[in-house]
């Protein structure tokens, strides 16, 4: 690879990361959103709800990174193509297959990164994440403190909050504990917060009272406090043991189940299709890349359209990515079908291929580039006036 295609790499890469990091900031903001009210909930910080939150990032990477990859590829070669330099580089001999290796380059290092999550990054930040979630919906805690809402443990102890704020305080509480047959109390307090430490978990009331009614007794006996800790640490759970989904299975998993595997046995269609969807993900930003410069590799005058061209490649990438992914879900009980998503994409890249070859841009038949002028026409006729 020469200067010049190394100029054309590193100026594809930057678009890449410059395109991937921007679809994936905005993909997780609308994914972690959903968690804000468990975060705040916990009384956990910023830092906190964005570190878990970023568990998602891998999964989202490996979904958006061969899009990305199109993205930055269409844009750098309508770049070279408006500046002329494809035509220049194609009248001084340089080959279809040499001005393609830096994006076929490019195409190899996407590849490579998206192979490492699919089979490792991204089922470790899901575990993570599973192990998280599952350990904070055990804790009664979480589900009790929920404003406006009664919430009933046992069937002997009520719990009820009129607002929770953004710092974990707890305000309008009342508690009523039936637990004691020989005793009912009724707890009543402005504010609280849930306190945990070595010892045990804790909701502490503040500036409230606590009425007691003993059995046999027809008065109830109040008692007013400033601060009053009451035990919760007998209503939460243990940990938990967590069954992983087949998303969450690291790939060596999926090729060789343990014997023991529950999960395999009642769900071995999605074993064999997520095996397979794992296989075949680092195949896409090849194909992707071929078929990109396919359509919009061959050199063309300033003054031929590319429109049809760029809707050309998003047709065919959209139909191509369609495919592997009713493939991955038909396959999961027609194992036969999972084979379409490897047919589309070696004929893919096998028509890619040739037409690279071939040196030629792709023609649109006739009376589609007149429909396709007219409206082009008419647009710039709108925009002018």
């Amino acid at each position: 690879m020469g200067s010049i295609g190394r100029y054309m790499f590193r100026t594809t890469m930057g678009a890449f990361l410059i395109i991937c990091i921007s679809l994936t900031i905005v993909m997780w903001f609308t994914q972690a959103i959903r968690e804000f009210d468990l975060i705040t909930s916990q009384r956990q910080t910023v830092f906190v709800f964005i570190g878990i939150t970023s568990l998602l990032i891998p999964l989202l990477v490996m979904m958006i990174a061969p899009i990305s990859l199109v993205l930055a590829i269409a844009h750098i070669l309508n770049k070279l193509s408006a500046d002329s330099e494809i035509i220049v580089m194609n009248a001084a001999g340089v080959s279809p297959w040499r001005l393609a290796s830096p994006f076929i380059a490019s195409a190899l290092v996407v590849s490579a990164l998206v192979a490492l999550i699919a089979a490792y990054l991204s089922p470790l930040s899901l575990r993570e994440l599973r192990d998280w979630a599952t350990e904070v919906r055990a804790d009664i805690l979480t589900n009790i403190v929920q404003p406006g809402r009664f919430a009933t443990i046992g069937g002997n102890l009520t719990f009820h909050i009129a607002d929770r704020r953004p710092n974990g305080l707890l305000l309008g509480i009342f508690l009523d504990d039936r637990r004691d047959p020989k005793e009912h109390a009724t707890y009543l307090a402005e504010q609280g917060e849930i306190v945990k430490n070595n010892t045990g978990s804790f909701l502490v009331l503040e500036k409230g009272s606590v009425q007691r009614l003993e059995a046999g007794q027809r008065d109830p006996r109040i008692v007013t406090f400033d601060r009053y800790a009451f035990d919760l640490s007998k209503f939460t759970t243990g940990p938990q043991s967590v069954v992983y989904n087949v998303r969450e299975k690291y790939i060596w998993e999926l090729m060789w189940p343990p014997a023991n595997d529950a999960t395999y046995a009642a769900q071995a269609g999605e074993y064999r299709s997520e095996l397979h969807d794992r296989f075949a993900t680092p195949l896409y930003p090849l194909a992707f890349v071929i078929l990109a410069y396919a359509f919009l590799g061959p050199p063309q005058t300033t003054r031929q359209s590319r429109t049809l061209a760029l809707f050309g490649l998003v047709g065919v990438v959209s139909v191509l990515r369609l495919i592997g992914f009713l493939s991955v879900i038909v396959g999961v009980h027609y194992p036969h079908v999972i084979a379409a998503q490897y047919v589309a994409l070696v004929g893919s890249i096998a028509a890619g291929s040739w037409q690279i070859s071939r040196g030629q841009a792709i023609e649109p038949a006739a009376a589609l580039s007149k429909f396709a002028s007219a409206i082009t026409e008419r647009l710039a006729r709108a925009t002018a006036s």
